[in-house]
């Protein structure tokens, strides 16, 4: 199945060693979606669009997925 990159606005803490926790995302289509927890935060390949960036492992809504940070922008993989 094919996906494409969607950056969308993500809202975050940033704690004082300047720590980023992402606490909701808004969708390009306007719908705002809160992050239930951050399960994980590395460096990763975007293995669906490719690339390297900040990978984070979050939940929302009980369902597993990521986002991912690049040089400040952020952006999900979705299916085209």
């Amino acid at each position: 199945m094919k996906s494409r990159k969607v950056y969308v606005s993500v809202v975050a803490e940033i704690d004082e060693e300047g720590n980023k926790k992402p606490m909701s995302i808004k969708w390009e289509d306007g719908r705002t979606y809160e992050i239930d927890k951050v399960l994980e935060v590395r460096r990763a390949f975007a293995q669906k669009v490719g690339g390297t960036a900040v990978r984070y492992t979050i939940s929302v809504c009980g369902k597993t997925t990521f986002i991912f940070e690049d040089e400040g922008k952020w952006f999900a993989e979705s299916r085209i």
